[in-house]
């Protein structure tokens, strides 16, 4: 537990009370404030009142006394509506704020790297802590990955905490001073949350707040809004050292990976340093770009090229990202389950050919037509959850599809497909859902994890006749 003594004797409104919710509560307690809570879930607030945490009905009035509201990244901020009392706190000036910003405050002087962008944050938080670690770093991982920071014990000082940073969790952090800022790219996402593309992009450019000019900007340039906020960077005056990272095009000051190759031009002209190891995980372009901004951070720490790239081979990945789970009768199954936007999809997609797909869930706002230059690589589509009829429709007439249901049923009309030989030989079956998960499971982890189960059972029984009906 890290204590947050900046409220003590006040009173502070825990505003969502999952884990970072009651977290960020009993670190304030331990600070000296007096702490109340409130949240719409009845399983939150019966865990909340166990941990001796006094409830306000979220519908009331904000109380009188409140001199902060601590909101948990799911609350809604700005879009469609604020949450009620996040709107009252406003109109009062009392400060909003989430439980990186109260972390902040506890330990200001610890390093940070924050890493946020619509895809591929998880991948690169975790390597970058596994790079700092094999090189003998002390490091934390937390942020949106893991455990609640506040749940965790204070770090040293010469401890570099990682810290993946969502949209949500960046709409309610000012001032951050992020030693290394990353960066990685912006594609359409969370609209409902941010409005559009332009409020989407203010939220994630708050992690380079408080930089100066002795820290440093890891931005990936091989979208427009990489390049307008390198630009932006750059023409800052005292701002921090912009460092691109791009699987394009090498830029003299930046880092590339291209053909298997890491390119540091840190120095002046890009040139090459070593061949990236062979690691599943790390497959595809979009993980060429994880990886060429890992390598950015910790060469911005001083961490030589020699042990970035010993500590490579090491890198397990992460579940449910290109996560292989099993083979069966010579097919790969691929978990892929945190693809859950046409973006992120399409990149995994373009990492296979002959590709048995299973996609589906809660579509996302904005269509499927990332999906569009990979289409070719599909064999057939398996389609669940409720986006089945807009998937099938963006698919009519280009690649043939099943309206599966169900991932248990996909995965078996997959199988039965593949035995059938029919339309040439598939190299996997890859659940890349291009949804969210919500309308069938609690989270992205589940849905995986669920998938997982469900490879190795028929794995297993390798004479269990797989039905298509």
């Amino acid at each position: 537990m890290i204590p947050v003594t900046r409220f003590a004797g006040k009173t502070v409104l825990v505003l969502g009370l999952a884990r970072s919710g009651r977290a960020a509560a009993r670190a304030l307690a331990e600070g000296g404030a007096r702490v109340l809570g409130a949240d719409d879930g009845v399983a939150a607030c019966a865990a909340a009142q166990a941990e001796g945490i006094d409830l306000i009905d979220p519908g009331e009035a904000l109380p009188e006394d409140v001199a902060a509201v601590v909101a948990s990244p799911g609350v809604p901020f700005s879009h469609p509506a604020p949450h009620p009392l996040i709107r009252a706190a406003r109109e009062r000036d009392v400060p909003v704020v989430g439980d990186i910003a109260l972390f902040r405050t506890a330990c200001p002087d610890v390093p940070l790297i924050g890493v946020t962008g619509t895809n591929g944050k998880s991948t690169t938080t975790a390597l970058i802590g596994h790079l700092l670690q094999a090189a003998g770093r002390p490091t934390r991982i937390a942020g949106n990955i893991g455990r609640p920071i506040l749940a965790e014990e204070a770090p040293e000082p010469d401890t570099t905490v990682v810290l993946e940073l969502s949209s949500y969790q960046l709409d309610l952090t000012l001032g951050l001073s992020c030693r290394v800022a990353v960066w990685l790219n912006l594609t359409p996402d969370h609209l409902d949350r941010h409005g559009d593309m332009d409020g989407y992009a203010a939220a994630k450019r708050r992690i380079f707040r408080g930089q100066t000019a002795g820290d440093w900007a890891v931005i990936g340039v091989d979208d427009p809004w990489g390049q307008a906020e390198a630009e932006r960077l750059r023409a800052t005056n005292a701002g921090p050292r912009v460092v691109p990272v791009s699987v394009d095009d090498p830029q003299p000051g930046g880092v590339a990976v291209i053909g298997g190759l890491i390119l540091d031009g840190l120095s002046g002209i890009p040139d090459g340093v070593g061949a990236v190891p062979d690691i599943s995980s790390l497959r595809g372009r979009h993980n060429a770009q994880n990886l060429g901004a890992a390598y950015a951070a910790l060469r911005a720490l001083g961490v030589p090229a020699g042990r970035i790239l010993e500590g490579l081979a090491g890198f397990e990945g992460l579940p449910h990202r290109m996560e292989p789970v099993g083979t069966i009768d010579g097919i790969a199954c691929i978990n892929d389950s945190k693809a859950t936007n046409p973006d992120a999809a399409a990149t995994s997609l373009g990492c296979f050919d002959d590709i048995l797909w299973i996609a589906g869930g809660k579509a996302k706002p904005g269509g499927f037509d990332a999906i569009e230059p990979v289409l070719p690589r599909i064999r057939r589509a398996f389609l669940i959850g409720e986006a089945e009829d807009a998937i099938a429709r963006f698919l009519e007439g280009r690649v043939g599809v099943e309206r599966s249901g169900t991932l248990e049923r996909a995965l078996d009309h997959a199988l039965a497909f593949a035995g059938g030989g029919r339309d040439g030989d598939a190299s996997v079956i890859l659940l890349a859902p291009a949804c969210a998960s919500f309308d069938q499971f609690a989270d992205f982890e589940a849905r995986g994890d669920c998938f997982r189960r469900l490879v190795g059972e028929r794995a297993a029984s390798p004479s269990r006749k797989v039905s298509g009906s």
